[in-house]
């Protein structure tokens, strides 16, 4: 059966404007799928990171931590001779044993232009302009967040974590997540994006740490519980990945409606081979959210990645299923 699309006046033909939220390597590979179908793409990207290059950057200067949005321009720069060498140039890390160490040059690009600038936004379209990105990156809030987590420990006990970089290695069961600020500013460029998108795309990402702090921005989740946008929720591969270990997809649902219960979507997309360990999960799908369940091959060789051309043919077939009509750059 179709999906039923809500959408808003619609783009130039095969074109929809698609907004995708999430944070580092799963952004990453959403975004390389959906720059296959639409040149109205839009990456709205977490802002929370505190560790490596960024978390350094942050201390210092004060600003956003940019590794995510730098992450997130790079999947969108083409796969022509400038794209892909401007792609390697802002990815490197520099090794020495200075205070460059593990510096990603992208990063280093990204706070000399704020700094120059003087508005994160500015800067991000600066440096998508000298990428030649297929798209546009966008912060989800304008000040830096930090994450808090109440975590139930082995052996019982509770303890509240502060900070992405530590409750991304924790080893507990998260129970609740909060920003601090409780109540963080959007953006307007980005509520903008979300109003106008056709579709939205959540995930995949590190659940509670690139997926779920868009949710815990007041104005930008109630624009998207507001949007008429066909609404997507991208899940995890399983793995061992620490803040989930252990944690069934259908887990994952449930801490999501939790955290947002006035949240739908029209599908949730999972690789095939875990929907089919998880029989429960198409009914927690249609309860939780009412949304159908698009089950489809979607590993790729390394192990917990999505493989984007995989997640493009799924995309694909699920925009045409809605009814948009989308430009296949294959």
């Amino acid at each position: 059966m179709p999906l039923y699309l809500r959408r808003p006046e619609s783009a130039p033909s095969g074109n929809p404007r698609i907004v995708s939220f999430g944070g580092g390597h799963g952004l990453y590979a959403a975004l390389r799928a959906f720059r296959l179908l639409t040149e109205n793409l839009t990456a709205v990207v977490t802002v929370a990171d505190d560790g490596g290059s960024s978390g350094r950057l942050r201390e210092e200067f004060g600003g956003l931590p940019p590794g995510d949005l730098r992450m997130a321009l790079a999947a969108l720069c083409d796969d022509g001779e400038w794209g892909r060498n401007w792609r390697d140039v802002i990815q490197h890390r520099f090794s020495s044993e200075g205070s460059l160490n593990e510096h990603a040059v992208g990063n280093l690009l990204i706070a000399a232009l704020w700094q120059i600038l003087g508005d994160h936004v500015e800067g991000l379209d600066w440096m998508a302009r000298l990428l030649r990105t297929h798209g546009r990156v966008l912060p989800m809030s304008s000040v830096p967040l930090a994450i808090e987590a109440d975590v139930e420990l082995p052996g019982g006990r509770r303890e509240v974590i502060r900070g992405q970089s530590r409750l991304a290695a924790t080893d507990g069961q998260v129970a609740q997540v909060r920003l601090s600020p409780p109540r963080p500013p959007a953006r307007q460029e980005t509520l903008d994006a979300v109003a106008q998108a056709e579709v939205v795309n959540l995930g995949p990402g590190s659940w509670y740490t690139s997926v779920m702090p868009h949710l815990l921005v007041p104005a930008l989740a109630d624009t998207l519980y507001r949007s008429q946008a066909l609404k997507i929720l991208t899940l995890n591969l399983p793995g061992a990945e620490l803040e989930t270990r252990g944690l069934t997809l259908a887990a994952h649902l449930d801490s999501l409606h939790a955290h947002a219960p006035r949240l739908s979507f029209d599908a949730i997309v999972v690789d095939a081979a875990a929907a089919a360990e998880e029989p429960g999960l198409e009914a927690s799908a249609a309860r939780l959210f009412g949304a159908q369940l698009w089950a489809r091959p979607l590993a790729g060789r390394r192990p917990q990645q999505h493989d984007s051309l995989k997640l493009a043919a799924c995309y694909r077939d699920l925009l045409l299923d809605a009814g948009l009509s989308v430009d296949e750059q294959w």
